[in-house]
């Protein structure tokens, strides 16, 4: 992708989340996946790590490789014609510098975002620490938006009465040190969104998915950005896993329902 390109997609991204409505994100894991979220009207294209690392053979939560997961950017970045958003876990990395390197590497195969989380383990990494790596991210990529994920409802890190002023702490932190935007996944009550919403200066992004209010719902509290991480992938090896168990044990077809035609994703990918 030549340079001018990438600037004029990364401004085209930046740009998405100051907009009247949500940024709504149906997250990908694959070139097909992607090309398919990007023919539904997606504006940008988000990865998924748990997708991602799922269809590789691994793990989600820091287990692939960083090579194999920009790998999967690139292939991406280059068959749509939008925006490219990568989560990349923590940084596929131990250090800030590393996490720096990641960035690079994931700027190069075409992407103009991230997601960086703090989660590490079962818990969060000490704030300053993961603050550093958000520094780390924001000086190899100038002009890359970075989403900085707070995880304290997610993994329910501390009492339930301290996590929003726990969250709008390492928000602050972390926009201090150069993040775009704050991602809070785990949370679906309105209350709760309306409280990130005012005490979060930068774009909000939320986790969508059952018990979460509409994309439009969101959209009208304030927040910013809306994604749905693996759900999407789920849905697929669902799908996988239902209809083998059925082919095998009844030897029937039922559970395949309405499929894409064979050569409407056929021609889908040669186009790309």
């Amino acid at each position: 992708m030549s340079t001018d390109k990438a600037s004029d997609r990364a401004t085209a991204f930046h740009a998405l989340h100051r907009a009247d409505t949500a940024l709504v994100l149906p997250n990908a894991w694959d070139v097909a996946s992607a090309l398919l979220v990007e023919r539904a009207g997606a504006a940008a294209v988000a990865t998924t790590s748990a997708g991602v690392a799922w269809s590789l053979g691994a793990p989600d939560g820091d287990a692939l490789d960083r090579d194999r997961a920009v790998d999967v950017v690139a292939r991406i970045a280059s068959a749509v014609t939008v925006p490219v958003t990568a989560d990349i876990e923590s940084g596929f990395a131990p250090t800030a510098d590393g996490v720096g390197d990641t960035v690079r590497q994931v700027v190069a195969a075409g992407a103009v975002g991230v997601n960086i989380e703090d989660g590490a383990g079962p818990g969060l990494r000490d704030t300053a620490e993961a603050a550093e790596r958000i520094a780390a991210a924001r000086a190899a990529a100038g002009d890359l938006f970075i989403n900085a994920r707070v995880d304290t409802y997610l993994r329910s890190v501390g009492e339930p009465a301290g996590r929003l002023a726990e969250t709008l702490a390492r928000a602050e932190a972390y926009l201090a040190a150069g993040a775009n935007g704050v991602f809070v996944p785990g949370v679906v009550d309105q209350e709760t969104i309306q409280a990130l919403v005012a005490g979060i200066d930068a774009p909000l992004n939320v986790l969508a998915g059952p018990g979460a209010p509409s994309t439009g719902e969101l959209s009208a509290l304030g927040v910013a950005r809306v994604s749905v991480g693996g759900v999407i992938a789920l849905a697929a090896y669902t799908v996988a896993d239902r209809v083998a168990t059925e082919l095998l044990t009844a030897g029937t077809y039922t559970s395949v329902g309405t499929t894409l035609g064979y050569g409407e994703l056929n021609a889908l990918l040669a186009n790309s």
